[in-house]
């Protein structure tokens, strides 16, 4: 099968759709919007998408935005089994709830806090943004406490998520060593992850860093 893959090759969200369809062996069609053409503000990409959002796939015209909703949709349609993504009410209950837990607390306190440096719309970073981060990353070692990864014994597309989002903070600096089952989960989830790739899909995350880097103030 082949699906369109509307993206941004630095865009975290779209990485971790590209690398969960490595996984499912899903062929994705790659089409390019070019935010800083404007293009996700297209009347072509508004009508396909009116929140205008990176990752948005469509599956012979059936149109899908965010890309939780997106894993967790191939998985359901695609997979040969429901390991990635479980049935059961239980199982499925903690990933959901892993994947909310990112979108709201972990990506979200990521993107919040490095997001306006990294695009040249302020020099230095918010410490109290920094600290929402920290917290964030105490309430994921509490997990990791407990399990192998973030959401049980097995991998699920709850590790495809967060484990690009932590990839994303050490991209910014953020320190994650003072957090010893995230990193345990983290070397062993990019292992995991390797056969599909994990190394190369996640490159272009590192021009993020880059324009981080090149706009923050010197101290």
């Amino acid at each position: 099968m082949t699906i369109d893959l509307y993206y941004l090759p630095p865009s975290p969200p779209s990485r971790a759709v590209i690398l969960l369809a490595k996984a499912l062996g899903i062929h994705l069609n790659l089409k390019v919007i070019d935010v800083s053409k404007g293009e996700q503000l297209s009347p072509e990409f508004i009508k396909i998408n009116p929140q205008h959002t990176l990752p948005t796939i469509d599956d012979n015209g059936f149109i899908l935005t965010e890309s939780r909703a997106i894993m967790g949709y191939l998985v359901d349609k695609y997979a040969k089994n429901d390991s990635l993504y479980p049935k059961d009410p239980k199982q499925k209950g903690i990933v959901d709830e892993r994947l909310y837990f990112d979108l709201t607390r972990l990506y979200y306190n990521i993107f919040n806090a490095y997001i306006f440096v990294t695009f040249g719309m302020s020099k230095v970073v918010d410490e109290d943004k920094v600290k929402q981060i920290e917290r964030a990353f105490e309430m994921l070692n509490i997990y990791l406490g407990t399990s192998e990864f973030v959401a049980g014994e097995n991998l699920t597309i709850a590790d495809f998520s967060i484990v690009i989002s932590v990839d994303l903070a050490e991209i910014f600096g953020f320190d994650i060593t003072a957090y010893d089952n995230v990193v345990s989960w983290y070397e062993r989830c990019k292992e995991a992850l390797e056969k599909y790739e994990y190394e190369q899909v996640n490159a272009p995350a590192q021009l993020l860093g880059e324009w981080f880097q090149a706009n923050l103030e010197a101290v």
